[in-house]
């Protein structure tokens, strides 16, 4: 067995896993599916044998008296084949149906398989190119390769019936004859995997390029980038970019086409050699008198059908195969398993942080970094209070947040939560203690009252529960501004939306992380986006805020730090000081000289934000 055909069996491993898929989401529409193919199968033999005896009928016919007797069996062939061009149209009208019902319902099974594997993969996924390039290839062409085999698969059927019963009708003129029907379809199959397995390897090795392209054309068309692209003159140079990667993919895929183009005429001329000596002979045999006018126009037809069965079928069989090649990448997609998971037997989770949260002896690099971004870490974050961390970006800050929240596992050391290792923790359970407002805070296309909401969907918020959390973030007054209020539509992406400042979404996304009544609140940088008049007011209702809970703020802005009870200063993944505000002041450090220097700098320019390492 070669290495090509040993490659095809391969990929076809996947068939039953697509067909169990497509069971799964369209049960009875796939009987029906399976019933009507079996009948369009049989449709065309019936057809092609009932051609040849009306044919018969009308020869006997015209050499007789031209007697009623004679004229009747014709007529009534005349109606059964008329029957069947009208069964045949009418099937193919209810197939129709029968295929878009089950499409739909396969393209939105697998899609919520697709979502269902994004949100379990850990976040490491999202962050390595080759990850994206693998939930590129999967999602590309997920929906419409498992639409595009399940039709194949039904045509290679449906073909297959109508083909083996046209052979066992070729078997009274020649037992041989079923072989050279056969034997000429080879040399197109060898074509189709050949060039279809070039094909894939052409689109698998090309997913950066093409990635690529499709970065750049979200440059090019996307809002959050519309004002730069202007101000700076940046769409020749993303036009040209992407027209330099779309040449390059384009000439690799005529290149392709070209190829393959040339290998299916030279097979097809190869088929048309060996069908035309069969016809040959089975011409001479006519003159013979051998066979009788109305057998040489079944064989005829039966060689016609077939020859065009036969390519239908190999094409069936290569887009088999080329839809499979394609489905190994969704089906790999799909066969991650995450490595953050719940413990075999897993510890009680605290229903309230009574002595606090540790970093113990923790080292982590990101995957595939070298760079160690912290390094026998050590912190203690006692319950019931405020912490704020600070340090220069790059010190390792919000790389605090993903290891709390288990979105990463330390490569040594251990974090515990009340002396509980947090792997020892269901990890649902863990993230139900923590809430976070993250550095980039999100916006979502909903309604402010549901974008608040978002932060506790499990609890069912209601209007007054939205609105309180709005009030502690400094929101509400922001969403009593808009047109609709609470019920007011956010984002310029969809009809009646309004956008708001950067300023504006951050406190919509603090409010969002004061709704879930978590026992844990981290929030990095919560005023990076507030003018010093926002910031002012905030933070004078920040110690009533995160009363009782546990509080971990990372920040640049010594305003907010100095709010908080304890502030460590991290440098190059350390902590390299701890205290109080005036004690990290007295004790002269690289606290306090940055806050000198920024004291100086807000005395030149009293504008500016009071910044820690900026």
């Amino acid at each position: 067995m070669n290495a090509t055909l040993r490659k095809a069996l391969a990929q076809l491993a996947y068939m039953p896993r697509t067909l169990r898929i497509i069971w799964a989401a369209a049960p009875l529409w796939t009987v029906a599916w399976a019933a009507i193919l079996v009948i369009q199968g049989l449709l065309p033999a019936g057809l092609v044998f009932l051609t040849s005896q009306l044919v018969d009928g009308v020869v006997g016919a015209v050499s007789s008296d031209g007697s009623w007797e004679r004229f009747e069996p014709v007529l009534r062939q005349i109606v059964l084949v008329g029957g069947l061009m009208v069964l045949a149209q009418l099937i193919e009208g209810l197939a129709e149906w029968v295929r878009t019902a089950q499409a739909e319902l396969v393209r939105d099974h697998i899609s919520r398989r697709i979502h269902t594997k994004s949100i379990a993969v850990d976040l490491a996924f999202y962050e390595t190119p080759a990850h994206h390039d693998r939930l590129h290839r999967a999602r590309s062409d997920a929906g419409s390769r498992s639409l595009a085999l399940l039709e194949s698969i039904g045509s290679l059927l449906q073909n297959g019936i109508t083909m083996l019963v046209m052979m066992v009708m070729l078997i009274p003129f020649g037992i041989w004859l079923p072989l050279v029907l056969l034997l000429s379809t080879l040399p197109a199959l060898y074509v189709v995997m050949q060039t279809n397995r070039r094909y894939h390897q052409w689109w698998e090795q090309s997913t950066a390029e093409q990635r690529w392209a499709h970065y750049y054309e979200t440059m090019l068309t996307s809002s959050n980038t519309a004002a730069e692209l202007r101000l700076f003159k940046l769409g020749s140079y993303f036009q040209a970019a992407f027209q330099d990667i779309r040449r390059q993919l384009r000439g690799q895929r005529i290149d392709l086409a070209r190829n393959q183009a040339f290998a299916h005429i030279a097979a097809r001329v190869a088929a048309l050699l060996i069908i035309s000596g069969a016809m040959v002979w089975m011409v001479w045999r006519t003159t013979q008198s051998q066979v009788t006018l109305g057998e040489l126009i079944l064989f005829y037809q039966i060689f016609n059908w077939g020859q065009g069965i036969m390519h239908g079928l190999l094409g069936s069989v290569g887009r088999i195969y080329s839809n499979s090649l394609f489905l190994g990448n969704l089906f790999e997609f799909l066969d991650l398993q995450p490595q953050i998971t719940d413990p075999a037997i897993a510890a009680p989770t605290p229903q309230m942080v009574q002595s606090g949260v540790r970093f113990h002896q923790v080292t982590f690099r990101y995957p595939g970094s070298e760079r160690i971004a912290l390094h026998n870490f050590d912190l203690d974050i006692p319950a019931g209070k405020s912490v704020a961390i600070v340090g220069a970006n790059g010190a390792g800050k919000s790389t605090l947040i993903k290891l709390l929240c288990r979105f990463y596992d330390p490569e040594e050391g251990r974090i515990a939560i009340d002396g509980t290792d947090i792997r020892a923790l269901p990890v649902e359970q863990l993230r139900r203690l923590i809430t976070v407002l993250f550095q980039m805070p999100v916006g979502y296309h909903a309604t402010a009252a549901e974008n608040i909401a978002l932060g506790d969907m499990e609890a069912r918020p209601d209007a007054a529960a939205i609105e309180a959390a709005a009030r502690s973030a400094g929101a509400h007054e922001v969403i009593a501004r808009l047109p609709r209020q609470y019920t007011t539509m956010l984002g310029k992406a969809f009809a009646d939306g309004t956008d708001l400042s950067g300023g504006e979404w951050q406190r919509v996304a603090l409010a969002r992380a004061f709704l879930r009544q978590a026992q844990i609140v981290v929030l990095d940088e919560p005023t990076s986006f507030m003018d010093s008049w926002a910031e002012a007011e905030w933070l004078d209702r920040f110690q009533t805020l995160v009363a009782g809970r546990t509080a971990v703020i990372i920040t640049h802005r010594f305003t907010t730090a100095m709010r908080a009870d304890f502030i460590h200063v991290m440098e190059q993944g350390r902590i390299v000081e701890s205290g109080t505000h005036a004690e990290l002041l007295a004790r002269g450090g690289l606290y306090a000289l940055s806050w000198e220097a920024q004291m100086r700098a807000g005395a030149e320019q009293s504008a500016a934000p009071i910044s820690f390492g900026v």
